[in-house]
């Protein structure tokens, strides 16, 4: 029974994984008033709970390893089931929030509410690749110290953090406007859709002993993410994971 243990946290990340789908499904377009009494079309503050969501599946995500190790009951079983977990958490409720974002910068356009789904459908390339690149991860024994091609994990969390960069960044507009053009959306997609198909050596982050050197990648990201929070807020994150790439090409083996 204890060797399931590790395996119960894993459904359990799916489990919030699920959550964050069915929240950001639940985050359709309404009709507001501005301040002049115009109308606009907005997406509504609930859908930072599927942020919430994913942000605790990651929590979780982390510590399932955690477990296994602690209990010295990894498995096969658990690895392939992490990856399922990881394809909902991190892949497929991400590009819901994508949808729905690609959704509300079209119907920002004069007779933008009736786009063709076919302008929306790209951000499925998400999970797609997503899903590639961790049957990629099962399948490769090399991946211990550094990665190849950006983590899932990591992609769902910058997906993650923009609905509360777009309701929580105060009178910071031009993040909201940001957060309103397609074209910034289609960027996305396609940057983060290449970082994790691609064979780039990514850092892995984690603890191989306390040396300057070990430390000093991890220190520069939690460096300039912190400084950035206090310029951009929330949007310290998109900071923290263009950091996380250069850094890694950067202290690459």
């Amino acid at each position: 029974m204890i060797k399931q243990i590790p395996n119960l946290f894993t459904l359990l990340n799916l489990f919030f994984g699920c959550l964050a789908v069915v929240t950001s499904l639940q985050s359709g377009l309404t009709i507001v008033l501005d301040g002049y009494g115009e109308q606009l079309v907005e997406i509504p503050e609930s859908i930072f709970m599927a942020s919430i969501f994913i942000g605790i599946a990651a929590i979780i995500d982390f510590l399932d390893g955690f477990v296994a190790r602690l209990f010295k009951a990894t498995s096969e079983i658990g690895k392939q089931l992490d990856s399922l977990a990881d394809v909902v958490s991190f892949g497929v409720a991400p590009s819901i929030i994508v949808y729905q974002f690609l959704r509300l910068s079209f119907a920002q356009q004069e007779g933008g509410l009736d786009v063709n789904t076919l302008w929306l459908m790209p951000a499925f390339i998400i999970p797609c690749c997503g899903a590639y690149r961790l049957a990629r991860y099962n399948l490769d024994t090399q991946e211990t110290s550094s990665f190849k091609g950006v983590p899932i994990p990591a992609v769902g969390l910058l997906i993650a953090s923009y609905p509360i960069v777009y309701w929580y960044s105060g009178n910071a507009n031009y993040l909201i406007n940001l957060l309103r053009n397609q074209w910034f959306w289609y960027a996305i997609i396609i940057l983060v859709s290449y970082l994790m198909v691609s064979t780039l050596p990514m850092l892995s982050l984690k603890f191989k002993g306390v040396s300057f050197k070990n430390l000093l990648p991890i220190i520069l990201i939690l460096l300039i993410s912190f400084i950035a929070a206090f310029f951009v807020g929330w949007f310290a994150v998109t900071i923290g994971f263009i950091t996380y790439v250069i850094v890694s090409l950067l202290f690459k083996n």
